[in-house]
């Protein structure tokens, strides 16, 4: 089965370039992609990606859309299109994976089902920390010990879906107990089939600006028969600190996702169907 990572990025180089670093360092060596889905960024980000073409350890694609404001879901339909895995693992491009991130994505996949995977969030200082430095991407290699100091000196934010970031729990009948539960679902970390994706007909682009894009998509998940595998203490990925998004949006789009719990609708209404 082959893999597709969709990486959506907007005009945070620094950012991407940690989760590029993260990528290139996977202990995953079957076949498998990442394609960076960019959301109008300007020339650095692409400059970034293509000094990463060369060296990256497997295909390396950009899939760039004008920036006419925030349409994240508008672009991960269009990577999704130019996707040649099976599989999908969608990662946020501020969010940096641990070595074994796509293998225990993979591990995790099963018919019928969809992985939600979890996050640590990072401080501020300890963002700019990391990336200002020469390994930006260092902390995926540290022991129990060194999240113990990180967590002493309040380099992670709040109580961390992953208090133990290190972690790694048994792939048990546990993670199917929350298997409806769509208001624990983040867009930054999820692995779906290619065919599951396509039957929903992707995110709903009908969401613009920031916000419940991806409680629209987990529902319509989950009412087409693919239910959700909990990937807490398995996948989590480090969530580097930006400033909160504009949420201007909101209202809009809480509409939009009250009027698809008010239906039984599945398919987006504007979705990834118009890229084929």
């Amino acid at each position: 089965m082959k893999c597709s990572v969709i990486v959506s990025t907007y005009n945070r180089p620094d950012a991407l370039n940690a989760v590029l670093i993260g990528l290139s360092q996977q202990n995953f060596h079957s076949d498998w992609e990442v394609i960076v889905a960019d959301d109008g960024s300007r020339i650095e980000t692409h400059s970034l990606v293509e000094s990463w073409k060369t060296r990256f350890p497997t295909f390396l694609r950009h899939v760039w859309q004008e920036d006419v404001g925030f349409r994240l879901a508008t672009i991960r339909n269009r990577a999704t299109a130019k996707a040649q895995g099976d599989y999908l693992v969608f990662l946020d491009g501020d969010c940096v994976p641990f070595p074994d991130f796509v293998s225990l994505h993979l591990k995790l996949s099963e018919p019928g089902w969809f992985v939600a995977g979890s996050r640590v969030s990072l401080a501020q200082n300890f963002t700019k920390e990391l990336l200002t430095s020469l390994s930006p991407a260092e902390c995926v290699y540290w022991n129990s010990v060194q999240w113990l100091r990180a967590r002493i000196r309040n380099q992670i934010r709040g109580k961390i879906d992953g208090a133990f970031p290190w972690l790694r729990v048994g792939l048990s009948p546990l993670r199917k107990l929350r298997r409806y539960r769509w208001k624990g679902v983040r867009g930054c970390n999820i692995g779906v089939s290619k065919e599951a994706y396509l039957q929903i007909n992707g995110f709903d682009e009908s969401f613009s600006g920031w916000g419940n894009e991806d409680f629209d998509f987990a529902i319509r998940l989950i009412r087409s028969g693919s239910l959700l595998k909990d990937g807490r203490y398995a996948v989590p990925v480090l969530h580097l600190w930006h400033p909160e998004n504009d949420r201007s949006r909101l209202p809009q789009n809480l509409d939009l996702l009250n009027k698809l719990l008010n239906s039984d609708r599945i398919r987006a209404i504007r979705g990834v169907d118009q890229y084929f």
